[in-house]
C-alpha cells in the first residue's frame, strides 16, 4: 500500500483510475473473478452533487443527496422541529421515544424511495417540504411504538475540519464491513469495499443489481449553518444508527445545553441493526436511568441493554465555530479518535 501510495505521488492520483495503477488492479480483480474492467476505471467520473437542505428553526442543515441516506438524517431532524422538545430532557424517555418514532417514518421513506438518483421517481429535496415533514410528524404516537424495518451493518469512519477562516469540511469514509468485499487488488494493497451488498438480485427492486448503478448506502456527513452564526460540523459511523446518532449529538449541544463534550459522551441509543450488532431491538447504553427503560417498554419498546460506552452506539465527533471566530470540538469517548488543533 505504502508502495501504492508512492506512485499516485510521482504519476498523480489520475493513474488510480486511467494509468498504470488502474490497469493492475482492472488486472487483478479480473483474476479473481470481480465482473469489473478497465473499462469502468477509464469512464469513471466524479461529480460535484448539490446537498439537501433543511430549512430548520435552528438555521440551515445540510447533508449529502441520494444515493446516500442523508436524507434520513434531515426527516429525523425536520419531523422533531415539529414534534416540539421544549421542557424534555435530553436522557429523557420522552426524547428518545420522539427519536427512535421518528426514525421509522424516515426508513420507511428509505425504503420506498432511496436509489441511484438517476432512477428515482421522486425528487429527495421534495420529500423534505413542509407538507411532507407535517404528514411525517402527525403520524407519530407519542405514547406508543410503532413498527419496524430491518436495517444493515456497517464499518465507517467520520470526520470534520473547521479552519480559522470559517471553512468546515464534513468527511466520512467507508468500505462497508471490516475488511469491505476481501478482496485485495492484486499487490497493491488496495481493498476493495463491498457497497454493492445493498443491491437486490429480484428483478424490478428499487435497488436491483444493474449495470452502471449506483448502490445505495448509508454514507452521511452534515453541516449546519445556524440562524445565530454558528457553524456546526458533526457526524458519526454506525449503519442505519449514524442518522440517530447524530440527532442526539446534535439536539443535546443545540437545544439541551450541553456543552460539546457532553453532547458527544452522553449516553446513546440505537434502534435497529449497525455495525456490531445484528439485532432489531431498540438499545440503550446501560448509563441510562433505570426509570427510562421501564417507560420506554411501557409504550412498547423491546429494549436491550449495551455497555455503558458501547461502539454500537457510534463513533460520534462534533466541532462548533462561533461567530467570533472561537473554535470547540469533541471526540467520542467510544472510539480512539481524537480532536486536534493546529
Amino acid at each position: 500500500l505504502a508502495d501504492t501510495f508512492a506512485q499516485l505521488a510521482r504519476a498523480g492520483l489520475e493513474d488510480f483510475y486511467r494509468g498504470d495503477l488502474a490497469r493492475r488492479m482492472a488486472s487483478a480483480l479480473g483474476s479473481a473473478g470481480s465482473p469489473l474492467r478497465l473499462s469502468d476505471f477509464l469512464t469513471h467520473r466524479a461529480q460535484w452533487r448539490t446537498p439537501l437542505k433543511l430549512a430548520h428553526s435552528m438555521g440551515d442543515l445540510y447533508n449529502t443527496p441520494p444515493p446516500t441516506q442523508g436524507l434520513l438524517s434531515l426527516l429525523i431532524l425536520g419531523q422533531l422541529d415539529r414534534l416540539g422538545l421544549d421542557g424534555l430532557h435530553g436522557q429523557s424517555a420522552e426524547f428518545i421515544h420522539r427519536v427512535v418514532e421518528a426514525t421509522r417514518q424516515a426508513f420507511v421513506i428509505r425504503d420506498r424511495h432511496l436509489t441511484d438518483p438517476a432512477r428515482m421517481r421522486t425528487d429527495a429535496q421534495s420529500l423534505l417540504s413542509d407538507e411532507c415533514l407535517d404528514l411525517l410528524a402527525d403520524g407519530i404516537d407519542l405514547q406508543r411504538a410503532g413498527g419496524w424495518v430491518s436495517g444493515a451493518p456497517g464499518d465507517t469512519v467520520w470526520m470534520g475540519v473547521v479552519d480559522s477562516e470559517g471553512r468546515a469540511v464534513s468527511f466520512i469514509q467507508s468500505i462497508y464491513h471490516e475488511f469491505g468485499s476481501g478482496v485485495m487488488a492484486g499487490d497493491t494493497g488496495v481493498l476493495w469495499q463491498n457497497r454493492g451488498i445493498s443491491f437486490s438480485l429480484a428483478t424490478g427492486a428499487l435497488n436491483a443489481l444493474e449495470p452502471c448503478r449506483k448502490p445505495f448506502h448509508t454514507l452521511n456527513p452534515p453541516i449546519a449553518q445556524l440562524t445565530d452564526g454558528r457553524t456546526v460540523v458533526y457526524g458519526s459511523m454506525g449503519g442505519d444508527g449514524q442518522p440517530q446518532f447524530q440527532a442526539a449529538v446534535l439536539l443535546r449541544h443545540l437545544l439541551f445545553g450541553d456543552d460539546v463534550t457532553a453532547a458527544v459522551a452522553a449516553p446513546r441509543w440505537l434502534l435497529g441493526r449497525t455495525w456490531g450488532s445484528g439485532s432489531d431491538t431498540l438499545k440503550l447504553e446501560s448509563r441510562f436511568a433505570p426509570e427510562v427503560f421501564d417507560a420506554l417498554r411501557q409504550r412498547g419498546h423491546v429494549v436491550e441493554s449495551l455497555l455503558e460506552f458501547d461502539e454500537s452506539a457510534g463513533h460520534a465527533g462534533l466541532i462548533v465555530r462561533h461567530p467570533d471566530g472561537r473554535i470547540e470540538g469533541a471526540a467520542d469517548p467510544r472510539s480512539d479518535g481524537s480532536v486536534e488543533y493546529a
